[in-house]
Formats: C-alpha cells, sequence, structure tokens
C-alpha cells in the first residue's frame, strides 16, 4: 500500500484512490484534515467543477485538486499552508459573486456548508459592485422537490446523482459560461422513487424538500440514529425530533447496507408513527385500563392452559429481535410451539427497494419462526403481534390478544388489545435480508401508556403466574 504524508503525519493508503477518498477512507476527511469540498461526494463519480479541494503536493508546481488527483507512494500532501489557504479564500469570492446574502431566511441555514465553509474560509466582504444575476425561485422540479435557482453553485452533484443512482436523469446544467443554470429536461419532473435524496447531497440550501422546507429551523432538532422499517434492507436513518414530535427522517451513511442514500417513501414514513395508532386498551370493544387488559389477557392464557386447550402464537416482521425472543420464551412455555407469521411484499428494484415491507423478517426466521399465509386453523387462543397476519386468517379461533400499534380489521377482532410502542418508541435492533444487525433507539415517548411487546407479554406471564 502506497505511503503518504499529510501535514507532517504519514498514512498507509489503498492504491488507486484520489487524495480525497483516501482521506475519506481514513476517516479523516473534515476530521482531523480539513480540505473543503462541494462537487466531490462520497458515492458519486468525480466531477473536479469546485476547485475548493485544492492541496499542495510537494513536487508538483501547482496545487492540485484532491479529489482528482491519484496518491503515489511517498506523496507529501499540505493542507493547510498559506498558499492553499488563499487559494480557498479565492475561490469562495467567486462562489460568493452571485449567490444571495440571505441565512436568514434560507432553509437550509445551520446545515449549509458554504456557510460554513464562508464563515472559515471567505473573504470579510465583497469586492465586486455589480448586481448579482437573476435566477428564478421557488420552482417545482416536482412533487418533492422545491429550487431556488439563485443559491446554486453548480456543483452538478444532483445531476450525476440522478444519471448514477436511479439512472433517470431528469437534472442538467443548461447554457455555458456564466449564463449557465440547473434546470430539469423540457417535458420532464423530478419524479423518481430518490428525487429526495438531491436535497441531502445539495452542499447549499437551493434544493430543499417539499415536506420539510420551513417547517422547523434544524437547530431546535436533535438527531437519533435509527433504522427505517419499510421493507428488508434497513436502510440507517437519522430521525429529527423536537418537544417529542418526529420531523424528518434523513439517510446515514453506512456502505454495507445504504451507502448514503434512501428512497422518497421510507423518507416519508416518518408520519405513519402516529396515524390510526391503538391509544387505549380494550376489552371486547371496550376502553379499560392497562392493568385490566392485561388481567383478562392473563385470565384466558390460563383458563386455555387449564382446559388443555390449544394455543397459537402469531409473530410480526415489524416487532424487534428482543420482543421476538420474549414471544418465543413465552410460546415455549405454553407449550404451543413455534410461532408463524405473515410478511407483506410489494414492488422492489436494484436500488435499495426490497420485496420484503417489512424490517425483520430475517429476525423471525433467525428465532425458527416459520413463514405462512394460510389459515391458522381450529385453536382456543391466538396470541398475536401486529397485524400483518390479516383478521380472515383466524375464522376457527375462539379468542385473540393481540399486542399492536396501530388500528386494523385485527384490532376490532380480538378479544383484548394492547397498545404497542413503535419502533421509533423504544430501543431494540432489527435483522437486514443480509443476515446485519442494525440497532436502533427510541426517539419520542407515546402520548398514551403502552409497552414493547416483550415488556407487555412479561406482564401477561407474570399474571397468569408463568415464570
Amino acid at each position: 500500500m502506497p505511503t503518504i504524508t499529510i501535514d507532517g503525519t504519514e498514512y498507509e493508503v489503498p492504491e488507486g484512490r484520489m487524495v480525497l477518498q483516501a482521506i475519506d477512507d481514513l476517516g479523516l476527511l473534515m476530521n482531523g484534515v480539513d480540505i473543503p469540498h462541494y462537487c466531490w461526494h462520497p458515492k458519486l463519480t468525480i466531477d473536479g467543477s469546485c476547485r475548493l479541494c485544492q492541496v499542495e503536493i510537494e513536487g508538483m508546481p501547482k496545487l492540485q485538486i484532491a479529489c482528482n488527483t491519484p496518491v503515489a507512494n511517498g506523496m507529501k500532501i499540505h493542507t493547510k499552508n498559506d498558499r492553499v489557504l488563499a487559494a480557498r479564500q479565492g475561490v469562495m469570492e467567486l462562489l460568493l459573486i452571485n449567490h444571495p446574502l440571505d441565512c436568514p431566511i434560507c432553509d437550509q441555514a445551520g446545515e449549509c456548508k458554504l456557510q460554513d465553509y464562508a464563515f472559515q474560509w471567505g473573504v470579510p466582504e465583497s469586492r465586486t459592485r455589480e448586481p448579482r444575476r437573476p435566477a428564478k425561485k421557488a420552482v417545482d422540479l416536482g412533487p418533492t422537490i422545491v429550487f431556488d435557482q439563485e443559491r446554486c453553485i453548480l456543483c452538478r452533484r444532483c445531476v450525476r446523482f440522478c444519471r448514477e443512482v436511479p439512472k433517470t436523469g431528469e437534472l442538467g446544467v443548461f447554457n455555458r459560461g456564466d449564463e449557465s443554470l440547473l434546470e430539469v429536461f423540457p417535458g420532464s419532473e423530478l419524479d423518481n422513487p430518490y428525487s429526495m435524496n438531491v436535497a441531502d447531497i445539495c452542499p447549499v440550501g437551493a434544493l430543499t424538500t417539499r415536506d420539510f422546507r420551513f417547517k422547523i429551523r434544524v437547530w431546535f432538532l436533535d438527531d437519533v440514529k435509527s433504522v427505517c422499517n419499510q421493507c428488508s434492507r434497513g436502510c440507517n436513518i437519522v430521525a429529527s425530533r423536537s418537544n417529542n414530535n418526529v420531523y424528518r427522517f434523513v439517510p446515514r451513511r453506512n456502505d454495507a447496507v445504504n451507502e448514503t442514500w434512501m428512497c422518497d417513501h421510507g423518507r416519508m414514513s416518518y408520519k405513519l408513527n402516529a396515524q390510526g395508532r391503538v391509544a387505549a386498551p380494550r376489552i371486547d370493544g371496550r376502553e379499560v385500563s392497562f392493568t385490566d387488559a392485561v388481567k383478562r389477557a392473563a385470565e384466558l392464557v390460563r383458563a386455555t392452559l387449564d382446559a388443555k386447550a390449544k394455543i397459537v402464537g402469531v409473530a410480526s416482521p415489524f416487532a424487534s429481535n428482543a420482543d421476538l425472543a420474549a414471544f418465543r420464551d413465552l410460546l415455549t412455555k405454553l407449550g404451543a410451539g413455534s410461532a408463524r407469521f405473515s410478511v407483506p411484499r410489494g414492488e422492489a428494484d436494484d436500488v435499495l427497494i426490497e420485496a420484503e415491507k417489512a424490517p425483520n423478517a430475517a429476525g423471525c426466521r433467525a428465532l425458527g419462526m416459520t413463514e405462512s399465509s394460510d389459515p391458522v386453523g381450529r385453536a382456543d387462543l391466538a396470541l398475536v403481534l401486529g397485524h400483518t397476519t390479516t383478521a380472515e386468517v383466524f375464522g376457527d379461533v375462539g379468542n385473540i390478544v393481540l399486542v399492536d400499534s396501530h388500528e386494523s380489521a385485527l384490532s376490532a377482532r380480538a378479544a383484548v388489545v394492547l397498545p404497542a410502542r413503535t419502533f421509533l418508541e423504544k430501543t431494540g435492533a432489527f435483522t437486514n435480508s443480509r443476515g446485519l444487525v442494525q440497532k436502533f433507539a427510541a426517539v419520542v415517548e407515546p402520548d398514551f401508556e403502552a409497552w414493547s411487546e416483550a415488556d407487555t407479554l412479561a406482564q401477561i406471564a407474570a399474571a397468569a403466574g408463568i415464570s
């Protein structure tokens, strides 16, 4: 492996990488080795247009852009001497010639790289006296993205993304020189399953999502690491919260799972957490206290055991590994055999979206549960997590004890319904389709009494006298 020296420190890096890529591989980019960049992105092809990542390499007469200079053994790189800092300042001055000074009203303020870099490497005041170039405001590029054209610095990240990831190519840079502008191609709109990623990779406030635009200032948000639960891919995400509300999902980099992307459907699924919730325990359709519902569920379990009648368990691929393990252990204590589960399925693609529309089907299988959509058959009692198995499957079941987060036809059929927490309201882990176990943390608290499936099952077992 080549050995390079960066600001006096030696590193071994893979052969064939560009300087910026090698520094990113080391985990040092903007984390000890600060090389500002706009057009370069770790998951897109190299463009080399912004010129901000210039560094000095000993033996080369001119500064080189780090994004498009291959590493070589013995290379000595300087990233923070006076010559490099002066070049960065000059590039920043050129980038700000036409960029409006509207940070106080820009929705990107607080997480804008132009704002950050201008503060760190920009000039104190502009030397130009000419008016800034006029451009369009609040343009609808499609159903999800709003474009403020005068803020665009033409880094072309969004253009390359549309060509290389969803391969739809709706965006392009039109005209030449100082008349160059980002536009959608005539007769088309930005409407692909991954369109909202362009707002994530836009380093300025030019591209924003219609959903999050002007909703809340980002400095009021806390970010919590989590995992998307809309398919078996398990894209790594950040859930942004404030005042016990979730305001958005954005992708979190994991090269082994979702690189730096997520689909628009998964991004918008944060809204599902609060819709159609099971907000109160019920016995035969009548709202009761959580304690009374647990007591009634335990009575049904104890009566079925005493009568030596049949108990079946139906799991949910939306439950966490810990919840599923607790369910398996309870069914073993009850002599009910292994649980079954059903996985909703839908369309898939070659990018991220998978056909299994649940996050933890692999976890169910790993715990010995059986996938089936066939009728349950005759049973006196069914213990059920979630509602991925339809109500029709329970036609010959006497009583149903349901632990679920959302209302469904099954919750209307069940004898006892107990509210459950969603994945945003508890800590746990899912196993994705590739067998990777991925943790998620609690983001918000429910507005009503609800427990995780494991805690609820433990309460039922204790009330039924089962250790």
